[in-house]
């Protein structure tokens, strides 16, 4: 592992190539170049889904460099900061890293901006720009698409509806955010081959963009998170970003409705609504360690998703400490629980719907060892293999399958 500290370069930078005047071994001939790899990632603020996956390619590909629009120093793993960082002109901005967000409409352009020449291989890790970066004719791309831009194209009204940023701001926004869309879709075949994290997404892949896209599940740190024989307390846990999508009101809502507590891991732009909605027996407890979060898994009857999830590592963790799951029955939760064995599964999205999801989760007796063994197949060794096998097979040559099937649940 490369262990600089990461180095933030506040200007577009192409680092320069290795000096050409190398020794040479005893065959008389120059060592063989180790290819060139850059990894692309939208920003890094923070240790989420997305972030865990980079990780995983970080430790790949131990000498890649990163670009990102945004790197916010010790807001991700020491695995992530030790690579040679390059950031766009954003970071220049007065208080980019809580604005950010704000400049979502120059993204595209912004991206652009990277001088990706000298590299042989582009990974690029996004769910938002990253993969439109403009690479080479001779450089391969791939991308693991952790979502199309959600915002641009079907939650539109979740992010900048009238009822959360206001009417006028709102009707700015919305030929913006088509815009975006457009350029979205015109710039998809600008990676070569797609990866991502679920059926689910794989399939919005296709609809939006008309690519093909391998599945790797996202990584679970399976060895970290397991039982400790920790007895389940009488609280409910969401451990999870801030984001309107992720629907946290409406746990809060289903909590009160089922008489259980509720405490909330995370942070992002809805904390302060989420703090004038909370209410008596709703902790906020912002961000903690994995540690903390690991004890709060052992400890919680069940943890909540009341979302449609892209995939969900969250879940899987609560499952690898031997927790059950109350989640939404679409999107990613229907390739992670599995009803009656892991969890819990609610048809219908409903506050009321979540709450009896909740109470049945709590009558019911769940078997800790089927859900860690469950967890066992998303593992963060698999994940590392598969991605190493899918790429590999790329650069080589081999076209990336459509996507394999969901893991057998063991039990």
């Amino acid at each position: 592992m490369d262990n600089r500290q990461a180095d933030i370069v506040t200007t577009t930078v192409t680092p320069g190539r290795t000096d050409a005047r190398r020794t040479t071994g005893r065959t008389g001939r120059p060592p063989a170049r180790l290819p060139r790899v850059a990894l692309v990632h939208d920003w890094l603020t923070g240790m989420r889904g997305g972030e865990k996956v980079l990780e995983v390619l970080c430790e790949l590909y131990p000498q890649a460099d990163i670009y990102t629009l945004l790197h916010v120093p010790g807001s991700v793993s020491a695995t992530i900061e030790a690579h040679r960082i390059y950031t766009s002109a954003i970071q220049l901005l007065p208080g980019a890293p809580r604005y950010y967000r704000q400049c979502l409409p120059f993204f595209p352009i912004v991206i652009e901006q990277f001088a990706l020449d000298d590299y042989d291989l582009v990974i690029s890790s996004s769910h938002c720009v990253a993969k439109s970066v403009v690479t080479a004719g001779r450089t391969r791309h791939i991308c693991y698409c952790h979502t199309p831009m959600r915002y641009a194209w079907e939650q539109f009204d979740a992010y900048f509806g009238p009822a959360r940023v206001g009417r006028l701001r709102a009707a700015v926004l919305r030929p913006a955010l088509a815009a975006m869309a457009r350029w979205d879709r015109a710039t998809a075949n600008r990676p070569d081959a797609y990866l991502t994290n679920s059926q689910h997404v794989a399939s919005r892949i296709a609809r939006y963009y008309n690519r093909r896209a391998a599945v790797v599940y996202p990584p679970v740190n399976t060895r970290f998170y397991h039982p400790d024989g920790t007895m389940p307390r009488d609280y409910a846990l969401i451990v999870s970003a801030l984001v309107p999508y992720k629907r946290i009101d409406r746990a809060i809502a289903a909590c009160r409705l089922a008489h259980v507590p509720l405490k909330i891991v995370g942070s992002g732009p809805e904390l302060d609504r989420l703090w004038r909605v909370a209410g008596d027996g709703v902790e906020l407890l912002g961000t903690l360690t994995d540690a903390e979060i690991r004890d709060l898994y052992r400890g919680a009857v069940a943890v909540v998703m009341p979302g449609e999830e892209d995939f969900g590592i969250v879940p899987l963790e609560a499952q690898a400490c031997g927790r059950p799951v109350v989640a939404l029955a679409r999107g990613g939760a229907l390739e992670t629980v599995v009803d009656g064995l892991t969890g819990v599964l609610v048809q219908d999205d409903s506050a009321e719907a979540l709450a009896k999801g909740l109470q049945r989760a709590m009558r019911t007796s769940f078997d800790a060892a089927a859900l860690r063994a469950h967890a066992l197949n998303f593992s963060r060794e698999r994940c590392a293999a598969e991605l190493r096998a899918r790429i590999d097979g790329f650069v080589a040559g081999r076209e990336l399958p459509a996507g394999a099937p969901p893991p057998s649940v063991s039990s």
